[in-house]
């Protein structure tokens, strides 16, 4: 049981890193030293889904579940948690690279929405 338990905090802290990588430049609009938190998770996310590697949290948690008497899964996170949410079909290392792009154009333009607000509060 205990087991089963890691694995499902687990999860909940790799769904919170990959939202934080998506959306955590929002939080930079509020407080910027977030951007020292914020700016190597991107880069990890980003380096994760160009390389199509497998962050290191998904064996992990793979193996708990196992460890737990589940029976575990095969691929990524995102493959089996997210991709499954958005996509009926399995990930493509096609669709991977447009996760990665969009996760970098978002950001672009979130950290733009930073520079703007604080040129902007800089000139007031």
């Amino acid at each position: 049981m205990s087991e089963r338990i890691a694995a499902d905090a687990v999860l909940v802290l790799h769904f919170a890193f990959v939202l934080f990588a998506l959306l955590g430049g929002l939080l930079v609009l509020r407080a910027p030293g977030f951007a020292w938190l914020h700016l190597p998770a991107l880069a990890w996310a980003a380096f994760v889904e160009f390389t199509g590697r497998v962050c290191p949290l998904t064996p992990l948690e793979v193996a708990l579940r196992r460890a737990a008497g589940d029976s575990g899964y095969a691929g990524g996170f995102v493959e089996h948690y997210i991709v499954a949410l958005l996509y009926p079909e399995a990930l493509t290392r096609d669709v991977q690279m447009v996760l990665g792009a969009a996760l970098v154009v978002l950001n672009v333009v979130i950290y733009g929405a930073v520079v703007f607000h604080a040129r902007r509060a800089r000139a007031s």
